[in-house]
C-alpha cells in the first residue's frame, strides 16, 4: 500500500533539560554542551543526512512558575535555564547545512513584529528559504514580566495579540514589496539618472495602525524565497485550536494517546474550512520519544534504565510550572482538580486530565505524563507498527523528542528509520534536495496558499507606494532655495 512518509522533525532546545528533565546526568547525554557551537553543527548535519526534514528549536523568554517555594529549583535542575537564543544559532547552522529545514519557537512577547519580520526576512534569504517558525503566546508569568508587564495576560487577551502580531507581519512579508520590486539593473536609464535599484512603485507601506502597534513600513527586507516562513503553532485550548485552524500550516501536539491525537487533528482540521481554508492545508505534528531494544524485553529494559535516570521534581515543575501553580512541598499523590482556573496553559492542563479514566491525577501522574505519555517504546518493527497506526489516525508527522544528545536520534537513525524507508514512512536521503524551500518540501510551494490570511496583503498596498507620494523634484528645491 502506497503512503505518504511521515515528516519527520527533531525536537531541540538550546539548553541542557528540555522535555526529559534529569536525562543529562546520564554519562552518554551531551547536551550539557548546549554553548558549543560544533555540538549542534555535527547533530544537524547528521539529521539532514539521515533525511529529516526539520530541526525544530523551543524556546521560553521566562522562567516557569515556583516550584518549591521558588525558582532557585529550576536553576539547580537546570529546567530550561540557562538556556540560548534559537534564532542566533539557526543563523550559524544555516551556513553550514543546504536541505534540512531550521524552525524556531518565538513568543510574540518577546520582539517588535517589524523587526522580527526583518530578522526572519534575513533568515529566509540567507537560509534560501528554510526557515519556520512556531508562534507562541507565552504562559510563564516571569517572561511577560521581563517584557514591561505586571503579570500573565489574560488567555483570550494573548492570542489577540497573537493575531494581530501575524497581521503586522503578514502586511510587511506580503504586501511591502511586489516579487519584481528588486531590480539591480546597473544599465537602466531613466529621467533621473542612470541604475535602477528597486522601482518605488512596487514597494509600499503598510501604515499599520491600533493601540498595540503603529508599523509605518515599507519592509526593509526584499522577498525572501518563502515571503512568510512556514508557520506552526501549537495551542490546544478551544481559542488556541481557532487560531491553528485560521493561521497555522503545521500543528504540534504532545497527545497522550491516539485517539486524543485523532480528536483534535479532526477538530483542528475541520475548524479551517470556517476560515476560508482547507484541511489538507494544516499538517498535524505529534510529538513522541522513542526507547528501542533489539527484542522487546531489551526494549522495556531500556525504558526502565531511563526512568531511574529522570528528575521527577524537573519534570512536574515543568509542567506545572507552565499552569502557574507551586506543588513542589504537596505529597507525591496529591490530586490536580482545583488548577482549572488559572490563566495558564489551560489546553495542556485538559490533555493531562484527559488521559486519566476517571479525571484525577496526581502529582506522581504529572511526572509519568511528562516522561512516558508520548514514548514509544519496543523492537523497529513495533514502533515502526505503532507509527503506522498513529498516521491512520491522522498524524502527518513527528516531532521527535529526545532524553540525550545525541544518542536520542542516533539510536532512531541507525535502527528505526531504515524500517520506515522500507514501509515507505521516511524519505530515502537521496529523495532530498537543496533546492527545496521548507514549505515546498512539505507542500510543494514556497509561498501561502491563496486561502490562507496572509496571501490577502498581496498587492494590498500598492496604491501607497513610494512613487505615489513621493515629493516632487520642484517642491524638493523649493524647500532649499532662500
Amino acid at each position: 500500500m502506497s503512503r505518504e512518509p511521515l515528516v519527520l522533525s527533531a525536537f531541540l532546545m538550546n539548553t541542557t533539560s528540555h522535555i526529559i528533565g534529569g536525562a543529562w546526568r546520564r554519562e552518554e547525554a551531551q547536551q550539557h554542551r548546549f554553548n558549543e557551537l560544533p555540538h549542534w553543527i555535527s547533530l544537524v548535519q547528521k539529521l539532514e543526512a539521515a533525511g529529516f526534514d526539520i530541526a525544530f528549536f523551543a524556546d521560553v523568554v521566562g522562567l516557569y512558575g515556583d516550584h518549591e517555594g521558588g525558582w532557585a529549583s529550576h536553576v539547580r535542575r537546570g529546567l530550561q535555564v540557562p538556556s540560548n537564543d534559537p534564532l542566533v544559532l539557526i543563523s550559524a547552522l544555516a551556513a553550514v547545512t543546504e536541505r534540512i529545514g531550521l524552525a524556531l519557537t518565538s513568543s510574540v512577547i518577546q520582539a517588535h513584529p517589524f523587526n522580527f519580520a526583518r530578522q526572519l526576512s534575513t533568515l529566509d534569504h540567507l537560509s534560501n528559504g528554510r526557515v519556520g517558525w512556531n508562534v507562541v503566546t507565552t504562559a510563564q508569568e516571569n517572561a511577560h514580566r521581563n517584557f514591561d508587564a505586571d503579570g500573565l495576560a489574560k488567555h483570550a487577551d494573548r492570542y489577540a495579540w497573537a493575531e494581530e502580531y501575524l497581521d503586522v507581519c503578514y502586511k510587511l512579508w506580503e504586501g511591502s514589496w511586489a516579487d519584481d520590486a528588486l531590480l539591480q539593473d546597473k544599465a537602466a536609464e531613466h529621467d533621473r539618472g542612470l541604475g535602477l535599484h528597486a522601482d518605488p512603485a512596487k514597494v509600499s507601506k503598510i501604515n499599520h495602525h491600533s493601540d498595540r502597534y503603529r508599523v509605518e513600513g515599507p519592509h526593509l527586507s526584499s522577498p525572501s524565497p518563502q515571503r512568510t516562513p512556514y508557520l506552526f503553532q501549537a495551542g490546544s485550548s478551544e481559542r488556541g485550536r481557532d487560531v491553528a485552524a485560521r493561521h497555522a500550516e503545521a500543528t504540534f501536539s504532545m497527545a497522550p494517546n491516539r485517539e486524543i491525537a485523532a480528536s483534535h487533528a479532526r477538530d483542528v482540521k475541520e475548524r479551517t474550512k470556517k476560515f476560508g481554508r482547507r484541511p489538507e492545508d494544516l499538517k498535524f505534528i505529534q510529538g513522541l520519544s522513542f526507547v528501542v531494544g533489539s527484542t522487546e524485553a531489551e526494549a522495556q529494559a531500556n525504558a526502565a534504565d531511563l526512568d531511574a535516570s529522570i528528575d521527577d521534581h524537573a519534570l512536574i515543575a515543568h509542567t506545572a510550572g507552565s499552569l502557574g501553580v507551586d506543588v513542589g512541598h504537596l505529597p507525591i499523590d496529591t490530586p490536580l482538580d482545583d488548577l482549572e482556573h488559572t490563566e495558564g496553559a489551560q489546553g495542556h492542563l485538559s490533555e493531562i486530565k484527559r488521559m486519566a479514566p476517571n479525571g484525577r491525577v496526581t502529582l506522581r501522574d504529572l511526572a509519568r505524563f511528562r516522561a512516558q505519555s508520548t514514548r514509544v517504546v519496543g523492537t523497529p518493527e513495533k514502533i515502526a507498527d505503532e507509527l503506522e497506526a498513529w498516521q491512520q489516525a491522522g498524524i502527518d508527522g513527528i516531532n521527535i523528542i529526545n532524553s540525550t544528545l545525541p544518542g536520542s536520534y542516533d539510536e532512531f537513525i541507525e535502527h528505526v528509520l531504515p524500517v520506515l524507508r522500507d514501509r515507505g514512512l521516511a524519505r530515502q536521503p537521496q529523495q532530498s534536495t537543496g533546492s527545496a524551500s521548507l514549505r515546498a518540501s512539505i507542500t510543494g510551494s514556497d509561498r501561502l496558499p491563496y486561502t490562507h490570511p496572509g496571501a490577502q496583503y498581496r498587492g494590498a498596498f500598492q496604491h501607497l507606494s513610494a512613487e505615489a507620494t513621493e515629493v516632487p523634484k520642484e517642491e524638493f528645491l523649493a524647500r532649499f532655495s532662500g
